[in-house]
Parts: C-alpha cells; structure tokens; sequence
C-alpha cells in the first residue's frame, strides 16, 4: 500500500501527500474505536481506489507530538512573540519554551513587529533578546511591515519540519505571507475591546516555505503542564538543569529546599529572577494540579 505525509486536517478529512499527489482520506474505524487520532505531520499507510479519495490504514511512529496545536513529528519549533500589540509576554514564553523543551523540539524565538516600538520599546525587547540568547536559544527581531529580520529565518526553515506557534494577534499568519508572498492567509487586527488577536487560522496545515515544510496553527493563550510532573519541571529550564546536580538535596525543586545551588545562581545574577519566579509559578501549577485516574 502506498505511503505518504498527512499535510492537512479539515472536517474529519487528512489531505495525504503522496509523491506528487494530495488524497482526501478518512481514518479507519478502528482509530476512533481506540482513541487514536490522525495528526498534520504523521506518516501514514493508506489505501485509495482513485487518486482523490482513501482511507488511512495505519499511522507510523512518531518522533513527537503536540497537542495544541495538534501535530507530530516536528523538528523545530518557531514561537512568535509581538513586541507590541500585543505585549510581549516572557511568562507566556516561557510557557512555551517548557512545553517545547519537554517535547525535545528544538525552539526557535521569533520576535515580531519592531517596527510598532519606540526606542524603549525596542531596548527593552533587545535586552530580552540578549537574555534568551545567554540561556542558548536562537533568537530573531522581524517586521512583517518592513521586511527586517525576515531573510535570517529561511537557514532555520531548511530541509526541516516547523511548527508556528504563538499568542493569537502575533502577527503568526503576517509572517508567514511575508515569507511566502503567495499564501494570502486571512490576518485580521488586534480586538481593542479584548486586548488580544482574533483567531484567523481554524486548521493545522503544513506548508512549502523555502526549503521546509511550516505548520500555521489556530493561535491560543493558554497552556497546562498535563504531562509535566514536578521533578521534571527542572529540565525545562537550560539554565537551572546545568546546574541541578550541585543542589545539596538529590530531588530539590530549588524552592524552599537550603543550599540550593539554582537559589544561589538567582540570588548571584547568573539565573534571571524573572525567570525563576516563573519556574515557582509553574511549580505551584503542577503540585496543585489534580491527580489523574
């Protein structure tokens, strides 16, 4: 039976790419019956009587998968933040950055309408910039608008498999028509009422951008720990996991634990409160979390 690549989902279809062909397939019963859900990114079997229509058979290992946005087997991660409008958010950031790292995708930062900031504005997310780029993340300053920072991105999107993720109203769908003039997807302005982005994306659907292959995702503003446990959460964190086995106590959370070695890295400046304090936000998020059955 022949194979090919799930490049979108829509309305209970996945639209498989098969060589040079799209087939509208259907998951078989049997997915459904054992809770199995066919993922934008899976490699999967399928069976077509013509060259439209077929069933997926059989979905193939996965590498990774996330669930929102709901896709597998991603090689990288490009997190769209704003500087402006809306506001850049380093607790939603990190947010991301944990879900991502636990995942073991390879995130990439990509900061957004510099061209929307004053000269504060614009330090202000230079200095943060410079702080992820010390922790070891790669990190990029574009305009949709004017065009700067966007040829940096095409290297990162070569011969790779890249999930766009981000805040709703980012400016994910601008960047991604910027970067491939012929797209035209729907972008719509920030809710001044809400204070947040509108939705304009509604499916996960991968794309051919440069080299690569990009997912466009629905934008969301929240995201849970579900799979996280507590003594995990370090690992999330480059710089406290680098130095995790100086902490006294095998196990310390680094929060109310004495000679801790991630305390001491805040209190010295080496470990940026910020950061930590988001670290402890996160904790409490998954020692209150209830178990599940």
């Amino acid at each position: 039976m022949p194979e090919g690549k799930i490049i979108k989902a829509l309305s209970g279809f996945y639209y498989v790419k098969s060589n040079d062909k799209i087939i509208q397939c259907r998951g078989r019963g049997v997915f459904r019956k054992h809770n199995i859900t066919p993922l934008v990114g899976d490699n999967v079997v399928f069976t077509a009587e013509n060259d439209r229509e077929g069933y997926i058979m059989e979905i193939k290992e996965r590498d990774n998968e996330l669930v929102r946005p709901p896709i597998a087997n991603v090689d990288q991660a490009i997190l769209i933040f704003s500087a402006k409008d809306p506001e850049f958010s380093p607790n939603l950031l990190d947010r991301f950055l944990v879900i991502i790292e636990s995942n073991h995708i390879e995130p990439i930062i990509v900061i957004t309408k510099i061209d929307l900031t004053n000269d504060e504005e614009l330090q202000n997310i230079k200095r943060y910039a410079e702080i992820y780029q010390k922790i070891g993340y790669e990190v990029l300053l574009t305009s949709s608008i004017t065009g700067d920072g966007l040829e940096a991105i095409y290297p990162y999107l070569k011969n790779k498999i890249s999930v766009v993720a981000g805040q709703s109203g980012v400016g994910k769908s601008s960047l991604l028509n910027a970067l491939h003039s012929d797209l035209k997807l729907e972008t719509k302005a920030i809710s001044k009422h809400l204070g947040r982005g509108r939705h304009t994306t509604r499916h996960v659907e991968l794309i051919e951008i440069g080299d690569g292959l990009v997912a466009d995702t629905p934008g969301f503003s929240s995201l849970d720990f579900i799979d996280i446990e507590s003594d995990e959460l370090t690992y999330y964190f480059p710089e406290m996991k680098e130095r995790f086995a100086d902490c006294k106590f095998r196990g310390c959370l680094h929060d109310k634990e004495p000679k801790c070695a991630i305390k001491e890295a805040v209190e010295n400046g080496e470990i940026e409160q910020f950061r930590y304090n988001h670290y402890l936000m996160f904790l409490k998020e998954i020692l209150q979390r209830k178990p599940r059955y």
